[in-house]
């Protein structure tokens, strides 16, 4: 897939570091600047990404479109991108859950497209070895291909669309959650009184604790929003194979807090 064009819906910090990869590794990037902020748009112009202007424009060019947003708008911007008669590889990069990914596969490939289930595990991708972009589906190793030249790694998830999506609910749900638990403990113990025993038994038995739970809010207060859903998405997958739902409901209502009040 050399000298690919590449369509990338629509990049945020995250999302301009896997433009850059592909970038990197040959390819043409478009992306679409309206409604984006300033800071996007300058890394854009600093990952070398093309703006495209319109969605018709930039499917018109594309044979790749890479979906890389938060988990709530997954399933409308998939129909948006069918609605234009796409017929590439569609690949879904987000946080939803299999039953989700699969939701979308069916959408894309109704309009003729081929579709891969993706989920990105890391921070944005500054140096290699960071940050993964996990990939199932048939097509999985035509569109790794693409991330060859780092930083972004690719890697397939041997199964079908939803595979990869299952990986990313797996780690995110216990990464994520235990963030959401540490912050919500730290936050009880503030409440009942009782923060400095806890810091000091922490710094006794858990060392790492103190500073775990300084970030767990202060490193999430900007993308709380964000987590919500991927925490709706993880419930959904749990409740999808029998296992409880509670510790992502409780997790989601964290995050909630945090973006709505900066506190719990």
């Amino acid at each position: 897939m050399a000298n690919v064009t590449v369509g990338l819906l629509n990049p945020g910090e995250m999302g301009t570091t896997a433009g850059a990869t592909l970038v990197a590794g040959g390819a043409r990037v478009l992306w679409l600047s309206e409604g984006r902020s300033a800071a996007t748009s300058a890394r854009a112009a600093e990952s070398r990404l093309e703006d495209a202007r319109t969605l018709a424009d930039l499917v018109k060019s594309s044979r790749v479109i890479l979906s890389v947003i938060p988990p709530h708008g997954a399933v409308d911007l998939a129909r948006a991108v069918a609605a234009t008669g796409f017929r590439g590889i569609f690949v879904d990069g987000n946080a939803v859950s299999p039953a989700t990914a699969r939701e979308i596969g069916r959408i894309v490939e109704a309009a003729g497209a081929r579709f891969v289930d993706g989920g990105i595990i890391g921070p944005p991708a500054r140096k290699r070895g960071t940050t993964r972009l996990y990939l199932s589906g048939p097509a999985a190793s035509d569109v790794a291909a693409l991330f060859a030249a780092g930083p972004m790694d690719a890697i397939v998830v041997d199964g079908p669309a939803g595979a990869a999506s299952a990986v990313k609910m797996a780690y995110g749900g216990w990464n994520k959650c235990s963030q959401a638990l540490l912050a919500a403990m730290r936050a009880y113990a503030v409440a009942e009184g009782v923060e400095d025993s806890l810091l000091a038994e922490w710094k006794i038995s858990k060392p790492e604790l103190p500073a775990l739970s300084e970030r767990a809010v202060s490193d999430n207060l900007k993308k709380a929003w964000r987590f919500i859903g991927e925490m709706e998405e993880t419930a959904s997958s749990l409740e999808a194979t029998g296992l409880p739902t509670g510790f992502h409901e409780a997790a989601r209502e964290v995050y909630r807090r945090l973006a709505e009040k900066g506190t719990l």
